[in-house]
């Protein structure tokens, strides 16, 4: 008895040491390709809410770590890409939360110039109710898009609402909430947004943190 414990002890033991040395290789073989694949993801994601002829750097080599709750919707540090022209600054994409979106927060990646106009919105998580608040997705629905271009003077533009509310924004029928939050956030972040060149030495850089 004893005996046959000890050989599944040992085989047991064979087999685990095995499995952890092909998961080590095959994590080896693949990392690589792995992170080949994030930088293509998360190029095409930038250059959704910033046009590529806009700029002449590496976006994601230009990253800055940025803490603003009010505006960003938590305390942690949001990445923010800045995109520059001839060695000039010209645009950001910042991470962002809608806090108020109708199953929970919402998060999104906006990209603004500097002087209030919007280049792009994106919705990179949220929770909210299928065939509903779910429109705020591009593959549901181009909703979003309708960001891209409009300018933003204030953080009390009247124009910067759903149309529920006074606004030039469409809600969805059935689902104000999600639409309304969205809106917000982006204001809120196009108008932080027209300060950054200005406070850009104030951030770390990514990996600095």
């Amino acid at each position: 008895m004893l005996n046959t414990m000890r050989r599944h002890g040992v085989t047991l033991a064979i087999f685990a040491a095995g499995t952890t040395a092909l998961s080590a290789a095959v994590y080896t073989l693949t990392k690589g390709t792995i992170a080949e694949q994030a930088a293509i993801v998360q190029k095409k994601l930038l250059d959704q809410v910033i046009p590529s002829d806009l700029y002449d750097n590496d976006l994601a080599k230009e990253c800055y770590l940025v803490t603003n709750e009010a505006i960003l919707g938590n305390k942690q540090p949001r990445r923010l890409y800045l995109a520059r022209k001839n060695g000039e600054p010209v645009a950001a994409a910042l991470e962002t939360t809608a806090l108020d979106g109708y199953s929970g927060a919402i998060h999104l990646l906006v990209g603004t110039d500097f002087h209030g106009t919007v280049l792009g919105t994106r919705v990179t998580e949220h929770h909210e109710t299928p065939g509903l608040g779910d429109k705020i997705e591009t593959r549901i629905s181009d909703w979003i898009t309708y960001f891209s271009g409009k300018k933003i003077t204030s953080d009390n533009d009247p124009k910067w609402a759903v149309k529920k509310d006074g606004g030039e924004f469409d809600q969805f029928t059935g689902a104000t909430i999600t639409p309304r939050a969205v809106v917000n956030a982006t204001k809120r972040t196009a108008v932080f947004m027209q300060q950054i060149p200005q406070q850009l030495s104030n951030y770390p850089r990514c990996g600095d943190e």
